[in-house]
Formats: C-alpha cells, structure tokens, sequence
C-alpha cells in the first residue's frame, strides 16, 4: 500500500512541476514578448482632422521576435471601441501599406531590437492601410490604442490630437 501510495504522489508531483513550468513560460511570454511603440503620428486632412495614425513599433527590450500579422489593435475612445485582428496587418508586399518596412525586415515579424516597423491605421476609409469603424479624429480628441501580441502582451498608448492644427500642416505627431 505504501509503494502504490508513494508511486501516485511522485507521478502527481511530476504532473504539477510539469504544468508550473508551463505556466511559467506562459506568464512570462505574456509580460516580455511586447512591442513598444517608438512614435506616433497622424496624417492631417484639408478640414483639420487626423485621418490617418501611423505607429512605429519595435521589439521591447528581451522580447522574443514578435509577428505582426498575429497582433491585434484595439482603439477605445469618444467614437466608441474598434479592433483590427492580425488577418488585416497584412504584408506590405502584397501591396497593402497598413504594415511599412523602416529597416527592411523580410517580413511582418520583429525579430531584433533594432527592427522597426510602421503601422498605419486609416481612420478615413480612403487608403490602402488598414481601416476601422472610426472617422477622421477632431482637433483636441482623445483616443487609446492598445496593442496585444500573440502571447497575451499589451502596450498601450494614449493618442492625443493638438487642439489646434492648422491649415498648412500635413502631419501631426501624437
């Protein structure tokens, strides 16, 4: 009866450090494979509104590498929530620009620090970039984007339109 006994509890002993150590590796993909986002900037229209949001992102600091296309975007502001899922981060090659390469990565995956990558969100509608359910942004709006990976990571950043914007500006940094 002891041996049986004994043999159960080291089999229930090599179950549970099995499934610590996954979860560990769980816990801390969900905490270090982030992005972080190295600027932020808006294409300003002719009536003074940012139409579209152009994040440049890289690999936060022990990452491991980072697929864009597998990430997703969630925006929550004064027009309400909107999400774009990975499937519409799509290859710049394949002549969709929502995902521009800065340093020539072969792909959509950030697999060094030093890569970098823009993402551009059209908040009009009219572009080739990746749209969304909102409009164009109004001088003094507010909005977060928060960006996941897939392991679970978030980053956000708290998007800020200048009160004021005007008529010979092309661009706005946010």
């Amino acid at each position: 009866v002891a041996a049986i006994a004994a043999g159960v509890l080291i089999n229930t002993a090599g179950f549970l450090q099995t499934q610590a150590e996954a979860t560990g590796e769980e816990s801390t993909q969900q905490v270090s494979d982030r992005i972080q986002i190295v600027s932020t900037s808006g294409d300003v229209d002719g009536s003074q509104d940012v139409e579209v949001l152009r994040f440049v992102v890289a690999l936060a600091p022990g990452a491991d590498p980072v697929d864009l296309n597998q990430a997703s975007i969630q925006f929550i502001g004064e027009q309400g929530e909107a999400t774009v899922s990975g499937q519409d981060i799509e290859d710049s090659s394949s002549g969709d620009d929502a995902v521009a390469d800065i340093q020539g990565l072969d792909s959509n995956v950030l697999t060094d620090n030093s890569d970098r990558a823009e993402v551009a969100i059209d908040l009009a509608g009219g572009g080739t970039s990746i749209e969304t359910e909102y409009d164009a942004l109004d001088e003094g709006e507010r909005l977060t984007a928060i960006f996941t990976t897939a392991a679970g990571a978030s980053t956000e950043k708290e998007i800020r339109v200048p009160t004021t914007i005007t008529s010979d500006q092309t661009s706005v940094r946010l």
